[in-house]
C-alpha cells in the first residue's frame, strides 16, 4: 500500500441519514481498545498472565481540531451536546475503510485576539462500533 494523504482521513457526522464531514478539522485520530480481563491465578503455567479471550470491553475514541468554520456539521455537534444525545459518526481512513456508530460529543472552542477561532472534539463511543473494509 502506498503511503496516503492525512486530509483525506475524515470524521463524519450523520445528518439526515447523510454523512457529513466535520470541515475545517486539521488534524483527526482514532484510538480503538480492548479491556483485557486478567484469569491468572495460582495454577497458572510459570509466571505468565493468562487472559480470557473477547471477555474485554471493546471501546472506540475520535479526535480532531481546527478552525471553527460555523458549518452545518458542527453545529449539529454542539445541538447533539447540548442535548445529550449520541449521534451516528463515521471515521474514514483512505485504502482501510470505514468505522461507524454511536458516540457521545465533548467540544472545546477557543481563540485568540489576533487569530481565528478554533475548536477540538472528542468522541467516545456510546455502542456498537461497525467496520466497513475500503
Amino acid at each position: 500500500m502506498a503511503a496516503q494523504k492525512g486530509r483525506e482521513v475524515l470524521i463524519r457526522l450523520d445528518i439526515a441519514s447523510t454523512l457529513t464531514t466535520i470541515g475545517g478539522m486539521r488534524q483527526k485520530s482514532m484510538s480503538l481498545n480492548d479491556s483485557q480481563v486478567d484469569v491468572t491465578d495460582s495454577d497458572s503455567a510459570g509466571r505468565w498472565r493468562e487472559l480470557l479471550a473477547a471477555a474485554g470491553v471493546k471501546s472506540m475514541s475520535l479526535s480532531g481540531s481546527g478552525v471553527f468554520k460555523d458549518s452545518a456539521a458542527e453545529i449539529a455537534l454542539l445541538g447533539h451536546w447540548n442535548a445529550g444525545t449520541h449521534p451516528t459518526m463515521a471515521f474514514f481512513i483512505p485504502e482501510i475503510g470505514t468505522f461507524q456508530g454511536p458516540f457521545a460529543v465533548n467540544l472545546q472552542y477557543q481563540g485568540q485576539h489576533d487569530g481565528e477561532v478554533q475548536f477540538s472534539a472528542s468522541f467516545d463511543s456510546a455502542g456498537e462500533i461497525a467496520f466497513t473494509a475500503a
